[in-house]
């Protein structure tokens, strides 16, 4: 079942002019990198690092057609959708329903209020039903966080919801998510530190920032868990975890575009209100990137 999700898949920056527009041309010259040099399994766009959030209905089309056109079917395309409701996802999830794309990423919603079980359960329903296209819950939203147990009760009753993309840092949530659900669903990691475990736990891949700050050194940490190497699977664990630790502030996409900056990948600029990368901040992250052998 969609076992062609797997493995690493970057969620790409949205590469931002100063003026706001979307670089269109950085936006291809990232995919074909990813795909062709990086060797890469998958792409997700509009997610988090992709400030899905401040995209509108337009630009999701806009940014998922480019992407996939220039992925011509030879990885899957997966569409994030962020946004507070069941109305607004649909509008989203249609407008890119003609494009090709593998699967919709979508977060509950993340506003103050959070829905009950049965209307969370209800909201992914009419989502799978309306768009027609598989859906991955991105559950990430510190109040609308879902337990493995409800997750697994969407998974179960909701024909159209294949999988969820595990984010925060709790390894035990995957570990339970893993057992209760793995084996009828896709369960990918976004717990970026611990991406070693969740491979070696069973998770079917990841969408994490951290793939898109070091997108080689991610597809040798997939290769070697797969096939057994758990000695060259720390090892590379060892490289990225200090890469994670200087990134992972409030501003991440701006840093995870900096990561880009430093191995000659255009990024473009980060979308107001977020900063970009401070200088302080510069600092360990071009040591990390230094040590890790990536620059």
């Amino acid at each position: 079942m969609h076992d062609h999700i797997s493995g690493i898949i970057p969620p790409m920056v949205t590469p931002f002019r100063p003026d706001g527009s979307i670089d269109t041309d950085a936006l291809r010259a990232e995919t074909r990198y990813l795909i062709e040099t990086a060797q890469i399994h998958g792409l997700a766009v509009c997610g988090s690092t992709g400030e899905g959030h401040t995209l509108s209905t337009e630009e999701t089309r806009q940014v998922s057609a480019i992407v996939s056109e220039e992925a011509a079917g030879r990885i899957p395309v997966i569409t994030g959708i962020i946004t507070n409701s069941t109305a607004a996802v649909i509008e989203r999830g249609r407008a890119v329903h003609d494009l090709g794309v593998t699967a919709l990423q979508v977060t509950p919603v993340h506003y103050l209020f959070r829905p009950d079980d049965a209307s969370m359960v209800r909201h992914f329903a009419e989502i799978a039903a309306a768009t027609e296209l598989p859906v991955l819950i991105y559950n990430v939203v510190p109040w609308t966080y879902l337990s493995p147990q409800l997750l697994t009760r969407i998974i179960d009753e909701v024909d159209g919801v294949i999988g969820v993309k595990q984010s925060a840092g709790d390894m035990k949530l995957l570990a339970d998510l893993l057992i209760m659900a793995g084996d009828r669903s896709r369960i990918l990691s976004a717990v970026d530190a611990l991406l070693y475990p969740s491979f070696s736990l069973g998770a079917v891949g990841a969408i994490a920032a951290i793939l898109t700050a070091a997108p080689t050194l991610c597809v040798a940490l997939w290769d070697a868990v797969q096939a057994g190497d758990h000695s060259r699977g720390r090892e590379l664990h060892e490289k990225l975890l200090p890469i994670w630790n200087a990134i992972n502030h409030d501003n991440l996409p701006a840093n995870t575009r900096y990561c880009m900056e430093l191995q000659d990948r255009d990024g473009g600029t980060p979308r107001p209100p977020m900063p970009p990368t401070s200088s302080a901040q510069q600092g360990p992250i071009r040591e990390a990137l230094t040590a890790a052998g990536l620059i």
